[in-house]
Order: C-alpha cells, then sequence, then structure tokens
C-alpha cells in the first residue's frame, strides 16, 4: 500500500455536493471494472462488516444497479443507481437513491459524477455527488457517510491489489 496517494473528501454545504478524489497504484481499466462490474464492486464497496449484494446490474445509459448493504444481522438497506451517462474508461454519471426491497425509491436522491485518468500507473478516481436536498446531504453525513466511504475505499484499494498481483 503506498501512503503518498491522494485522497481528498470535502463536504460544500453551501452546494450540498460532497467532492471526493482518491488515487489507486492500479492501471486505469482494472479500476474502471472494479466500478462497473458487480461481481467487484460487491467485494468492496460495503464498509466491514457490511457486504454488499447487487440484484442486477446494466451497466448501460439508462441501465442500473438495484443492490443492497446488507448487515452481519441480515438487515438489508436498498439502493437504485441509475446510469445516465457513460464514457468508457473515462466518466460514468448515475442517479442514485434509497429504496425499499421492491424497489420503490425513497426521494430526494443525488447525482453522481465519477470520472478516471491515468498516469505513471496511477488512477486517479474524481466523485461529485451533488444531494438534490441540504437535508438529504446532513443526513448522508450523519449516518458516517465519510467513514463508511472510506472504509469502502480502502477495500478496493486491498482488492486492487490483489486483483494487480494476477
Amino acid at each position: 500500500m503506498k501512503n503518498d496517494l491522494q485522497f481528498d473528501f470535502t463536504v460544500d454545504k453551501a452546494t450540498k455536493t460532497v467532492y471526493i478524489t482518491r488515487e489507486f497504484a492500479a492501471e486505469l481499466p482494472l479500476v474502471w471494472d472494479a466500478f462497473t462490474k458487480p461481481e467487484l464492486l460487491d467485494q468492496w464497496v460495503a464498509p466491514k462488516p457490511w457486504s454488499s449484494k447487487t440484484k442486477y446490474l446494466n451497466f448501460e445509459v439508462g441501465g442500473k444497479r438495484f443492490y443492497a448493504m446488507v448487515s452481519p444481522e441480515g438487515l438489508e438497506r436498498w439502493s437504485i443507481q441509475e446510469y445516465t451517462s457513460i464514457t468508457p474508461k473515462t466518466n460514468f454519471k448515475l442517479y442514485n437513491t434509497f429504496a425499499d426491497k421492491d424497489e420503490n425509491r425513497e426521494l430526494p436522491g443525488s447525482d453522481w459524477d465519477h470520472t478516471f485518468s491515468e498516469e505513471n500507473g496511477i488512477t486517479k478516481v474524481s466523485i461529485s455527488i451533488f444531494n438534490e436536498s441540504l437535508e438529504r446531504l446532513e443526513k448522508m453525513i450523519e449516518m458516517g457517510f465519510k467513514e463508511g466511504f472510506t472504509m469502502s475505499i480502502d477495500n478496493l484499494e486491498k482488492l486492487l491489489e490483489t486483483l494487480s498481483q494476477k
């Protein structure tokens, strides 16, 4: 694990946006796959001891990922992500909202914009998360989003190290 890799997490309440930048010591195609393939996403996206369970993922514009974060006790917290824009290997955007197990959305949601770039074997992922309401942003932060996301990103770093060695 390289400790000199960039990780920034900024909350801007005025614009209702969270900005995240993270570098990984892995090639861009591998990092892209980790964000877009369910068999990889489910290995890292949930902060331990929670796990991720993707019911389905259709990675195309207008496609969706329906998944749950599952607690050790079996509590499922469902979300829907609808892909609104995809530029292969460089950017994808999605609309994210919590939902129940029957895919009924809990509004408001948030718009996520993921940008990928690589330089000298280091892949940078920049994510902006625009929330439809300040109340949703504040709830997200209160629920421990920064801590949970940081744990998930650490999971991703370990997964990328393992996959890079194969």
